[in-house]
């Protein structure tokens, strides 16, 4: 399956590399296009991608098309490429904000679309991603789809109505984390440790912390339980970050995050 990608900013990049790491997708069925050569020729050819003159050409060299433009170019780009893609061809967009009913209104109407959230890990296989489908994507090409996804991480299906929502916790929720783990590194400086060490061992803590909660099936507050002994001292830091805000900062954040994201502020 040749996948072409329009515009290879940092999220289209992210799944690129993530694919390169696995042997779902060759490198050389990977074309690519943005609008300054500069910036991606070289990756191209540092990867050994296919780099196209023009959408166009990408678009009738491409199995799949996927859209990773900013949501403002998405409706001239689809225009430019109207003539080099067929109704059968899937659209893959990952467009902010940009609906599938709006997607196939600038396409052809049984056009079939997956429309996808992905995040930045997906640039190590860790990634988390929402997909939602219209009803022309379906089948074995639906399923070929989620498995390339499936390749870079998690993926769930939502309606796009909790879209917004799942940005906030885990789009953006990898800005906050790592703001965690910075935390937590500072910290360690104040305590002896230089930033590297400590960096290393807030995230290698969080990573492995993340891990268990997944395979243990185990709720976070089970896990803070075991961790808490009666009267330690895990059990003082936990109600001293509690009676700073923690809960209701990291609440806030995500509150913010989605009102901006849904034009409610």
């Amino acid at each position: 399956m040749k996948i072409g990608f329009i515009g290879v900013g940092a999220m289209a990049r992210a799944i690129i590399d993530g694919l390169l790491k696995t042997n779902v997708v060759a490198p050389g069925d990977i074309l690519i296009h943005a609008n300054h050569p500069d910036r991606y020729e070289p990756y191209a050819k540092e990867n050994g991608l296919v780099a196209c003159a023009t959408n166009s050409e990408l678009t009738s060299k491409s199995d799949v098309v996927v859209i990773g433009v900013v949501p403002a170019v998405v409706q001239p780009v689809l225009q430019e490429i109207s003539d080099s893609l067929t109704n059968t061809q899937p659209i893959i967009s990952m467009a902010s904000g940009i609906t599938i009913n709006r997607l196939e209104e600038l396409t052809d109407k049984s056009q079939p679309i997956l429309r996808i959230l992905p995040n930045v890990n997906s640039a190590y296989k860790a990634g988390m991603t929402a997909v939602a489908s219209n009803e022309f994507l379906k089948g074995e090409t639906l399923d070929d789809l989620l498995k390339i996804m499936r390749a870079i991480g998690e993926v769930l299906e939502l309606p796009e109505s909790q879209f917004a929502n799942f940005s906030a916790i885990s789009g953006s929720a990898v800005a906050y984390i790592d703001f965690f783990i910075d935390a937590l590194s500072r910290a360690g400086v104040k305590y002896g440790f230089d930033k590297a060490t400590a960096t290393k061992i807030a995230a290698q803590t969080t990573l492995g912390s993340a891990q268990a909660l997944i395979e243990s099936g185990e709720t976070p507050a089970e896990i803070i339980d075991k961790v808490c002994s009666p009267g330690g001292d895990t059990i003082a830091g936990i109600l001293a970050m509690e009676q700073a805000g923690l809960l209701n900062a990291v609440v806030k954040g995500i509150d913010a995050t989605i009102e901006k994201s849904t034009g409610n502020n």
